[in-house]
């Protein structure tokens, strides 16, 4: 199945792809779905259930928020922060909703949106429900929606249905679906994994569109960096985590202008980015899904890091960079999974470190094979990782574990250009390891804060 570049890079808001922008989407396309219903049974009130990861960790996500904000008409890419807190604040005052092409709707957030703490809901662990109710209580329309991770969001319908990745492959100049694929079809026609990716896209996109949306993919990611690292407070949800970015960039900045550097600060400046972006995230900032909003700041932080740091920067290697990660997240996605709630943290930061690691290696130069074998590296070493995080909250361990899946990429990267790309484990079956080790994690340890260090907290 071909996933577009701008499918694995969505720019959107924070605190969560999975918690935020999912949901928000959902409800937008369930106002869709309203506009259909013929006026005589049009709905007077609507509500939301929240089943599963999303009830666990939804207040820490501000998923209830993320709901209302999809049925005030809002998208992750189009959200304007201060418009947006304007009128949630008058939906919370009047209770009604106004949307275009319908009748007034009842809506109380504080009431009908429900967090349910039962079993989830079987199609996945990110699952919600919206009802339509007339005006004597009954119901006119319902549907479920399941928020799988990076923002992308399926019916219980589509869910369901069967793959079409096979057939959905030959439309495509360059059809790999796996690494193996990849790699063959890189050597039958002598193109990189960033070419083919290009010629990919412009299949359904003009070419100069695809360039401008790279560019502009970049731009959203570096903003982020520099407005987490020059914003100091404390991020919100009752943890009291403040803000570390500014204060380490400023530290990182004195000693290299004293040249008192030791070699590991290489290091900190990676973790630096990366944790300025994810304090953007926990604020509920806009970042881009790279491939998950948890881990938001790993390919953000190598890539900055290529061009601060790295002799051979050129930023004309940019796109490359985000093409080779893309390929690279597209394969995880399609034979595993990026969701926290599904795959615990080894398919968000684990994901994003191996698409970090690629993209690395692509722009000094690696062949295909040393690409797939820095993603391989990366993500091997991140695999049995759990999603725990402390009150639902995308800040404790998540900050700081983006910093270090920015170390583990680069050196990947690092590892596999000493090599040929000869080595021993591919990266497809240790993508299917991960799939594997996912579905037999418990429950527990998968972005509900029911186990590991969501559990285990300093005693007051």
């Amino acid at each position: 199945m071909f996933l577009s570049v701008f499918d694995v890079f969505k720019i959107g808001v924070g605190p969560s792809s999975s918690h935020t922008m999912g949901p928000m989407t959902a409800a937008a396309r369930f106002l869709d779905l309203l506009r259909d219903v013929p006026e005589r049974q049009r709905a007077a009130r609507l509500m939301a259930t929240l089943h599963g990861s999303l009830a666990f960790t939804g207040k820490g996500h501000a998923t209830d928020r993320a709901v209302a904000l999809g049925l005030l008409g809002y998208l992750p890419a189009d959200l304007d922060p201060d418009r947006a807190e304007r009128e949630l604040v008058a939906l919370h005052e009047s209770r009604l909703l106004r949307p275009q092409s319908l009748p007034p709707l009842a809506f109380d957030p504080a009431v009908d949106i429900v967090f349910d703490y039962g079993p989830p809901l079987p199609g996945h662990a990110n699952g919600l429900v919206f009802a339509a109710l007339d005006i004597h209580g009954n119901t006119v329309m319902t549907e479920t929606y399941y928020s799988i991770g990076g923002g992308f969001v399926v019916t219980a319908a589509e869910r369901e249905a069967p793959t079409v990745a096979a057939s959905g492959l030959a439309q495509w100049p360059y059809p790999f679906d796996n690494a193996a694929s990849m790699l063959a079809m890189s050597r039958d026609t002598g193109l990189s994994v960033a070419a083919m990716k290009r010629e990919n896209e412009i299949a359904v996109r003009p070419a100069p569109e695809v360039e401008r949306g790279l560019a502009h993919i970049w731009s959203v990611m570096n903003a982020s960096i520099d407005r987490g690292m020059s914003r100091d407070g404390e991020l919100p949800g009752g943890l009291h985590v403040g803000r570390r970015a500014r204060r380490i960039h400023q530290q990182l900045l004195a000693e290299r202008l004293a040249n008192s550097s030791e070699p590991h600060a290489a290091s900190d400046w990676l973790s630096v980015y990366a944790m300025a972006v994810n304090e953007e995230n926990a604020a509920g900032g806009q970042v881009v899904t790279a491939p998950t909003n948890g881990a938001a700041g790993v390919v953000p932080a190598v890539l900055r890091y290529y061009l601060d740091h790295c002799a051979s920067a050129e930023a004309t290697q940019v796109p490359d960079f985000l093409l080779t990660a893309a390929a690279i997240g597209g394969l995880i996605k399609h034979n595993a999974s990026i969701s926290g709630a599904e795959a615990g943290c080894q398919g968000e930061v684990g994901s994003a470190a191996a698409m970090a690691a690629a993209g690395l290696c692509a722009v000094l130069g690696g062949t295909p094979e040393q690409i797939e074998n820095a993603a391989e590296i990366a993500l091997e070493h991140h695999l049995g990782m759990t999603c725990d995080p402390v009150r639902g909250l995308v800040q404790v361990p998540c900050i700081e574990r983006n910093g270090i899946g920015a170390t583990k990429a680069v050196a990947a990267a690092s590892l596999a250009l000493r090599g040929d790309g000869t080595h021993f484990m591919p990266l497809d079956n240790c993508i299917e390891a991960m799939r594997q080790t996912g579905e037999e994690m418990s429950v527990k340890f998968k972005e509900t804060s029911l186990g590991g260090l969501a559990v285990n907290l300093p005693e007051c």
